[in-house]
């Protein structure tokens, strides 16, 4: 007696039955980045007068073989800014400059910014971060002065003297972090506009009656949220969490929604540098397409630096 087998189909094997999941839609996510150093269509040329060495593919450049306490001749000051476009922060090592030499170096970029919220140094344009007492309160990330009509260009810090850990700074380029905004968030910021305030960010250390007497001196001013470098033409991310306290024309909670998640977009490594100070080391950085961090890890030590700026202008 013979059986003839019924013919078979075989089944595609059943996966894993998974719980239901999601990932939130505003929040950052790991994947690749476009780490985009230069401007399209920008050649990337070797500098002549000094050496660059790169701290990272995208931003942060030590400078060697260059004294800052001399004047600079007008072909090398071309050239350092060239490299301040292109690198957005750029480290000098052991300068030790006088106040009056870090002040001239920053001249040769413009009129010099005072700031009379901020203790002063040996000048009104001098400004002096004296850490003996209070930890830090600069960490947070933050662009400079953007509650003024015409922020700081850029900004040349020294530290004076240094704890003997921690105390590093780090700053993001916010180039990238618009680049790599989702298509749609770029469409929806295009054209929007931002209030500036200098209340936020220093209430957080000094007292209303201090605060009280520069109302008058700086009201709440509008940016736009996305600017266009004057020097690049790249489109930089222009909200930080210092100064910036909502979205013109959205409701409150639409625009703490937006600003929550545009102020993440600083927090990506990919588009930060880090820098370890020593005693007399100098970091000049471009304030118009960067924003810092002063890491306040040192409590119980000592940590001075002193900062000068350079006037900007009005952001577009």
């Amino acid at each position: 007696m013979s059986i003839t087998a019924e013919p078979t189909t075989t089944a595609p094997a059943a996966g894993p039955l998974l719980r239901d999941h999601r990932v939130p839609a505003d929040g950052i996510h790991e994947g690749p980045r476009l780490l985009r150093r230069l401007p399209e269509g920008t050649e990337d040329r070797p500098y002549e007068r000094f050496t660059l060495v790169p701290q990272g593919p995208l931003i942060g450049a030590e400078i060697r073989g260059l004294d800052l306490s001399r004047p600079l001749a007008e072909a090398h000051r071309a050239e350092l800014d060239r490299a301040l476009l292109e690198w957005k922060v750029l480290f000098f090592r052991g300068q030790h400059l006088t106040s009056a030499a870090q002040r001239d170096f920053a001249r040769a970029w413009g009129e010099l910014e005072t700031n009379a919220l901020l203790a002063a140094g040996d000048a009104e344009d001098v400004v002096r971060f004296d850490r003996s007492q209070v930890p830090t309160f600069e960490n947070v990330w933050h662009a400079d002065t953007t509650f003024r009509e015409n922020p700081a260009l850029g900004a040349v810090l020294q530290l004076r003297e240094v704890p003997p850990y921690g105390g590093d700074t780090l700053w993001a380029d916010m180039a990238a972090a618009y680049d790599n905004l989702p298509e749609a968030v770029r469409e929806r910021v295009e054209g929007l506009r931002a209030v500036h305030d200098y209340l936020p960010g220093f209430a957080r250390f000094t007292s209303a009656d201090h605060l009280a007497a520069f109302q008058a001196t700086f009201p709440p001013v509008e940016h736009p949220v996305v600017r266009r470098h004057p020097r690049t033409g790249r489109r930089t991310l222009f909200v930080n969490t210092s100064f910036t306290t909502r979205v013109t024309g959205l409701p409150q909670e639409e625009s703490d929604r937006l600003l929550r998640y545009l102020f993440q977009q600083a927090h990506v490594p990919e588009y930060q540098v880090r820098f370890h100070w020593r005693a007399g080391d100098v970091a000049f950085w471009d304030n118009r397409a960067t924003q810092h961090y002063a890491s306040g890890d040192y409590a119980g030590h000592r940590r001075v630096a002193e900062r000068v700026a350079v006037v900007g202008d009005r952001p577009h």
